[in-house]
């Protein structure tokens, strides 16, 4: 008999929705110290995820909780690259 594994499970920073893995999008702190928007979820380094929402995005953003997750600070850069990927909330 075949067993169905269940989808990895992680955390959104800016609702803190449990979502699978698969849909939200992983930002990660290289070793070498970069911030990149990781879009095969297998790079190495310190990841967090966001889910597509914008407004999840802007909380994690006010908030300070992207810095903190990575350990590292962000730069207006890749915040302007990660709200470019979002997805309005009415969608």
């Amino acid at each position: 008999m075949k067993t169905v594994k269940k989808p990895p499970m992680r955390h959104c920073i800016g609702c803190g929705e449990e979502l699978p893995k698969s849909v939200l999008i992983r930002v990660v702190r290289t070793p070498e110290g970069d911030i990149v928007i990781d879009k095969t979820g297998k790079l190495s380094g310190r990841g967090a995820y966001l889910c597509g929402r914008l407004s999840c995005f802007q909380k994690a953003r006010r908030s300070g909780r992207l810095g903190r997750s990575l350990s590292s600070q962000i730069s207006a850069e890749i915040y302007d690259q990660l709200e470019g990927q979002m997805t309005k909330d009415d969608e």
